[in-house]
């Protein structure tokens, strides 16, 4: 079974909680959804903080942000070092836009799915 919940988990729940439905209309794994709800909590946060928080590996973290900031629910931004060097620190999208982001994503599977119904048969007519 996948992470990644499906649209028939989602209307077969009565009450689908925000993360579920995040990760169900963006087509990401829970584990992507808690990590961006956990940004939401930490903002400028490394993949290394963000590992600690979230008790998992770094690598497993930096793959989330990735898929994240495809799905445009977080950003990275470069932070030179005084010592020298770099790190990228993450920010999630501001709840009232990924709200924004979640209706428009469903809106338009609303408006597939109505065209799909309305054109399905229309050949024998």
């Amino acid at each position: 079974m996948s992470d990644v919940p499906e649209m028939s988990d989602l209307l077969e729940t009565e009450d689908p909680g925000f993360q579920q439905v995040l990760a169900c209309v963006f087509g990401i794994q829970r584990h992507e959804s808690r990590t961006y709800l956990t940004l939401l909590d930490n903002p400028g946060s490394t993949v290394a903080e963000l590992a600690d928080i979230l008790d998992r590996d770094r690598s497993n973290v930096n793959r989330s942000l990735t898929t994240l900031m495809e799905k445009g629910l977080a950003e990275r931004e470069r932070r030179l070092l005084d010592s020298g060097g770099y790190i990228y620190q993450y920010t999630g999208t501001e709840l009232p836009q990924a709200k924004e982001m979640l209706h428009d994503a469903l809106d338009q599977w609303v408006e597939r799915v109505h065209r799909s119904i309305d054109e399905y048969g229309a050949d024998e007519e």
